[in-house]
Parts: structure tokens; sequence; C-alpha cells
């Protein structure tokens, strides 16, 4: 009884030791045989750590903190199993004991396939998908609780909601799924959005469970989709665990305290930027309740890295959308970066480098030639094409082409593709969570839609569709973010109408619908859209011509952006429909003789299959 008790004793006092371990645990076998465990309890600093099993420790880390304690062991060679860590106090005496798993992989988790320019990327954010369950809609452990009529509030949609309407997701033509943050987000207001984690290895419970993300990931996998999860690197929310007592004061930068981003991005390659400059846009704070992360810092850079790791072994991730990529420390990023791709060689990660110039843009792909010269590699596969975005902003309301107006300017966009090291590898939206939105923009004209989503479709890079604009959805950014972030209609029990199903639309949601689920759908088995060269032609009269072809297939797009019929001649397009005779019409499966001039009516497209 007596050393049941002592056993009993030594346990509670384990507990009241350790407060968190993280990772929580690891798997075997990794490329980087090097783990560090962080373990956090009062005044945990004052012990001694070994390991069980005859595991090595590499190095032991402790800060001005005594309440944190950084342990790296080397586990190349070790199986997966369950560690023993044992605490020794200042006399050498055993204290406590944590046990530690390294878990099996999955089979082929090293050599995992990402998302491609054979994918379209759904982008959605959770809180206004789908509310699956009512009952996580407000927890006892987190602060906002759900307010549907406040368009900056939580509204409660959560993973499960994402499950139930994965088929509709397949249906449109999607094969990847971008989230934005679930990880919990504890922010006292406009916590929805996720952006300010404020526990980075723990799923909101208002959003669900780690498992139930698990389950998101194999549902998935079931229908041959991936899962794209949104990583932020950059900084944290200010309820973070982690920073109410940091591990150390360089964890995050320190002006002291906050002080805000300049938001300059050129700062980082501008050989002319003073440091004062470059450093107010890397480490100033992006907002005040988001304190940004010091990459530069050892530690930090470690716990990133890992974690990231983590969650793509933990959920069978099939990729990262990283937020905010190019406001990081940039060696420090590069870093993260080559960490992920040197343990997973075919895994995808695209970074938001907000810029508006594709020389600056390209400058942040791996392998960049113009990063070159300053002796800088991001290692980031992919970047977004936020100059596409920005020319499909208003292109389709110029109706009279100019020298830079018109569908010239979507023209000049393309003209830049030189700069990119990798063209087929980026990212190309209309819009998203962040933006204006295209049927705000061209007040629902189905018209112009069709021209975007053709235009997307057809060109080279990963199209990216943001929830709702499929069935039309608007919103005015000038309102707020909550306005371009509006309830997908059906979501919740008691919505007036369910636009996830077709008895529930209305016949403009249908029509919007149906054109997109064309187009995505059929671009699926389609390589030479994928990876296929592109030649385009000089807008004539706002008609922009361009072809898709390769070994095997020839793709003629044809988009008149004029607000008249227009008849063009195909002579001039005789480099590529040179040996062909017809073309079929993708949209409206109607054949078209491509030997005669072809009249197009206004605001109105072709896609034809060249035969």
């Amino acid at each position: 009884m007596k050393k049941l008790l002592l056993l009993l004793l030594a346990t509670t006092t384990a507990f009241a030791q350790i407060d968190r371990v993280e990772p929580p645990f690891w798997y075997a076998g990794m490329h980087n045989p090097e783990l560090q465990v962080m373990f956090y309890g009062k005044n945990i600093a004052q012990y001694t750590p070994s390991v069980s099993n005859g595991v090595v420790i590499n190095n032991v880390v402790k800060t001005e903190n005594p309440n944190y304690i950084f342990v790296t062991i080397d586990t190349k060679n070790v199986t997966a199993q369950q560690l023993t860590f044992s605490f020794k106090n200042d006399k050498g005496k055993a204290a406590f004991t944590q046990k530690y798993d390294l878990k099996a992989r999955r089979a082929g988790s090293a050599t995992r396939e990402s998302f491609t320019s054979a994918d379209m990327m759904y982008l959605l954010m959770p809180d206004r998908f789908a509310n699956g369950d009512a009952k996580n809609d407000n927890t006892n452990n987190t602060t906002e609780k759900a307010e549907r009529t406040n368009p900056n509030g939580r509204h409660g949609g959560d993973i499960k909601g994402i499950i139930d309407h994965l088929d509709y997701i397949h249906e449109l033509g999607a094969t990847a799924i971008w989230s934005t943050p679930l990880c919990e987000d504890n922010d006292p207001r406009g916590s929805y959005h996720g952006y300010g984690q404020s526990d980075v290895y723990k799923i909101d419970p208002r959003y669900g469970t780690n498992e139930d993300y698990v389950k998101l990931s194999g549902e998935l996998k079931k229908r041959g989709m991936k899962l794209v999860m949104d990583y932020v690197t950059n900084h944290w929310g200010a309820q973070h665990w982690m920073y109410k007592d940091l591990p150390t004061y360089e964890w995050v930068h320190q002006f002291p305290g906050y002080s805000q981003s300049n938001y300059r991005m050129t700062t980082q390659f501008d050989p002319n930027a003073s440091k004062v400059d470059a450093r107010q846009c890397m480490d100033g704070w992006f907002v005040p309740s988001m304190p940004d992360l010091n990459q530069s810092n050892p530690l930090v850079l470690k716990y990133l890295k890992q974690n990231a790791i983590w969650w793509i072994e933990y959920a069978d991730l099939d990729g990262f959308r990283v937020d905010t990529y190019s406001y990081n420390d940039k060696e420090g990023i590069a870093k993260w970066t080559k960490a992920i791709t040197d343990e997973y060689p075919y895994f995808n990660i695209v970074g938001e480098v907000w810029m508006h110039d594709q020389a600056q843009m390209s400058y942040w792909q791996k392998d960049s030639k113009i990063a070159a010269i300053q002796s800088y590699n991001s290692y980031l596969p992919s970047v977004m094409d936020f100059t596409l975005h920005d020319a499909f902003g208003n292109v389709f309301n110029e109706d009279q082409a100019g020298w830079d107006s018109g569908m010239q300017k979507v023209y000049d966009n393309f003209a830049n593709d030189f700069l990119y090291a990798d063209i087929n590898n980026i990212l190309t939206f209309v819009e998203n969570h962040d933006t204006g939105r295209f049927n705000q923009n061209y007040r629902n004209d189905f018209n112009k839609y069709r021209m975007g989503m053709t235009l997307l479709a057809t060109v080279r890079g990963i199209p990216q569709l943001y929830y709702g604009s499929e069935i039309g959805m608007a919103g005015d950014k000038g309102k707020g973010d909550g306005d371009i972030r509006r309830d997908f209609p059906g979501g919740w029990p008691g919505d007036a109408a369910n636009a996830f199903t077709k008895a529930g639309r209305t016949a403009e949601q249908q029509q919007f619908f149906d054109v997109t689920s064309k187009l995505f759908n059929w671009r699926k088995g389609k390589t030479v859209i994928h990876n296929g060269k592109m030649m385009h032609y000089l807008p004539h009269d706002n008609v922009y011509v361009y072809f898709r072809y390769n070994d095997k297939e020839t793709v003629m797009v044809v988009l008149n952006n004029s607000a008249d019929a227009k008849t063009i001649g195909t002579a001039r397009f005789a480099e590529r429909l040179n040996g062909f005779s017809s073309g079929k019409d993708v949209l409206t499966g109607k054949a078209v003789d491509v030997t005669k001039d072809i009249t197009l009516e206004a605001k109105s497209v072709l896609v034809l299959e060249l035969k």
C-alpha cells in the first residue's frame, strides 16, 4: 500500500510539473532526425532531463523564463515506440517523468503528392460556409460567442459543415480545398477568420476537434481530393498562451513592445533601402493584436518547422498556403520552407506575396533568377498571381480597347511570364477572402462572370475559386470584410434557401453554377491546360485570342470583351490553326468552322477543342 501511495504521489507530481509538451508526439523515420521537444511548466528549468531507451540528447536550452526547457534529441534509427523523459532535481534525484510517443508514419508519407496545376482549389471560410454542428457554436474555453447577425462576428460554421458538403464541392469541379485557418483563435473579436491563432497544435473547438480535421482529410481523399492548410508563420494572436508567458524576450519582435509594419515589402530586396525601413517591414507587427514572430531566433524557427511538419504527418495534408509570406524574416522563412520540402520533396507550398509587379512577385518563387542576383532563394514552390487578379478587377467593364486597357491589360500580364522560374506553379484567382468580390465589381453580370471563369480555367497556373462565386455571391468590401465573407445560403438550419442543391438555387444561381461546373470539370482531364504551352495574339477590337497546346491537343480560346458583336478573321492565327478545320465549343457542344470568319456576340467566349 505504501508503494502504491508513493506511485500515485509521483504521478500527481508529474502532472503538476509539466503543463504542455510540444510537439505533443512525433514520428519515427523522419529525414531530419533532430527533434526539439519543448516542455512547459512552473520552474521546470531547474530540472535536468534525460531520455530512455538509449536515445541521445544533443542539446538542452534554458532561457530567461524558468518555465521552459527545450530538449533536442536524435531520433536517427529510433523505431516507433514510447520514450520516457526523466527530470532530476539539483540533487540528482528523480523528480518526475513524461511519456512521449514516436509514432509510425503512413506508407509513402515522405513522397506524398501535392496540389499541382492539374487541380482547382476551392477556398472557403469555415465559419461562413456551413454549420454542421450547432452544439459547438459556443464553448466554455473560448471567448467570442456566435452572433450570426454580426457581420464581423462568429457565425457557427464548422468542419462538419464542410464534410457535409464535400459532394457539392466535388460536383463543382474542385479537386482541392483551401480553408482559412482552423486552429484555435481566442481573440475576443473577429476570431472567425482564424489568423490570430492562440494554439497552433489545436483545432478551434468551435470548428470541432483535431480528430474532426483528420476526418476531413480522409473524406477528401475518398473523393480523390486534397486538403491544403492555411499556415501562418509571420504572427500569432495576442491571446496565444505562449505570448502570455514568452519563452524569451526575442520570441517576438520588440521595439520594445508593439510597432506596426510599414507594409513596404519592396524593402526586402530593394538594394537602396535603409535598414530601418527594411526592419519595420519584416519585424513590425501586422496589426496590434498579432505579435510578430521572430523567425531569426533558432528556437522559434525550429518550433515553426516542427509544427508545420507535425500537421502534415498528423492530418495527412496535401499542401500549404502561407499567409503574409513576404513579411517574414526572409532568411528564416527560406529555412522554414526548405525544411518542409526536404522532408517532402513533392509537397507544394504557395505563398501570399501581395505585390503588384511580376518581377517583385517572382523574386519569392523558388530558384528565381531575379532573387539569385542577390544570392537569395526562398525555396517557395509557388506564389499567388496578384497581378492577374489586378487585371481581373475592372477589365470586363472596359468595353473599348486602349493601349493598356481592355483585353490588352490581360495580354500584358502574360507577356511577363518569363520572369517566373515555374510559371505553371502559380496560384491564379479572380478574388479571395481579402479582396473585393468579382460579382460585386461586375454587378452579377453573368456574361462577364463567364468571361472571368473561362480565362481562369484555361490559362497557366493553379486556379482558385472563392466560395459562393459559383452561385453569384457578391459583397462590398467597402462595407468591411464581413460583407465579402457572407454565409453560404443553405449552410444553416432554417435558411430560406439552400444553394447547395439544384432544387434550392434560383435560376440565376444555377446559371452561374452550371458554367463554373462545366469549365472546371472539363479542365480536370486536360493536360494541355495543366502544363501545355501558350501562344496569344495581340487583342484587336478588344477581342483576345490565345491557344493552349501540346503534342497531342490544341485548345483555342476567344474572348470578346467588346460591347458589340465582333467578327474575327481566322487567317491571322494560321500559325496555330494549321492542320485544323473545326473545333468543338466546350460550353455549348457546337461545332465551329475555324477555316472561316468567326462571329461572337458581345461579352462572350469560345473554348474550342480543335480537330
